[in-house]
This record gives structure tokens, sequence and C-alpha cells, in this order.
């Protein structure tokens, strides 16, 4: 049984990877890979909020109680980051390399303090507080469409 610390980390590992694919090829101006691999990241980066806000954030709010507690917290920075995605799209269809490269920057510090609370404060939460129920919450997740 994979648990849900586990099962959310290797897709943020995934989403970090298409990220950095996306920001090298922006950064060697190779412009149709690099709208490419954006939108493969933004794509998986969605997938992934949707699981959270979809599946985990309700299961756990419903067990613990706890709706304006960390997964708010959460909520709120998906907003920021989905924000910040929509001009990195805009920056990249533009052609423009030195507001989507700043850009980038600026999503790599959000990707980097927001992971790391999921992973060391809401996801451990997530796994004591749904411990019965874990494989279903990963097998929802799963199966959400991207």
């Amino acid at each position: 049984m994979t648990d849900i610390t586990h099962y959310l980390a290797a897709d943020h590992t995934h989403c970090d990877d298409l990220f950095a694919e996306a920001e090298n090829a922006v950064a060697s101006t190779d412009w149709l890979n690099g709208q490419s691999r954006f939108q493969a990241y933004e794509a998986a980066t969605l997938h992934h909020f949707a699981r959270e806000e979809s599946v985990l954030f309700p299961a756990f709010e419903a067990r613990t109680g706890m709706s304006h507690g960390p997964t708010a917290v959460m909520r709120g920075e998906h907003v920021e980051m989905r924000e910040t995605l929509q001009a990195m799209g805009q920056a990249i269809a533009k052609r423009d390399a030195d507001a989507y490269l700043g850009l980038s920057e600026t999503m790599l510090m959000l990707m980097r303090q927001h992971n790391l609370k999921e992973e060391q404060i809401l996801y451990p939460m997530a796994d004591q507080a749904l411990a019965d129920t874990a494989g279903e919450m990963v097998r929802q997740m799963e199966m959400l469409a991207g």
C-alpha cells in the first residue's frame, strides 16, 4: 500500500522535473520545446492541485474538522501558483525569455516552500488521520482525470 505522503511527494518530483525541462528549453531559446514542456508542466501541476483539492483536502477536513487549518493555507498557495502559471504561459507565448525566467524563479521559490510544508506537515498529518483509508485516497487520486 502506498501512503499519501509517498504518492504525492512522487507527484511533486514529477512536476519538478517537467518544470526544469521547460526552464532549460526557454533558457536556450528552444521555443517549440519550451512551449511543449511548459504545457506538460502546467497540466501536471494543475492535475496535482486537483488531486489535493478534490480528494485529499475534503477527506482530511471531514476527518479532522480542520477546514481553516493547513488545507486552507495550501489552497491559498495554489491560487498564487495558478496566477504565476498563467503569467508564465503569457511570457512563453510572447517568447519573452527574461519574463519567463524571472517568473520561473518566483515559481521555484513558491513550489519549494509549498512542497516542503505539504511533505513535512500536511501529508504526514493526512497519513495519520486517514490511515484506514489511505489506499482508497490514493486510488481516488489516481482515477482523477487529468
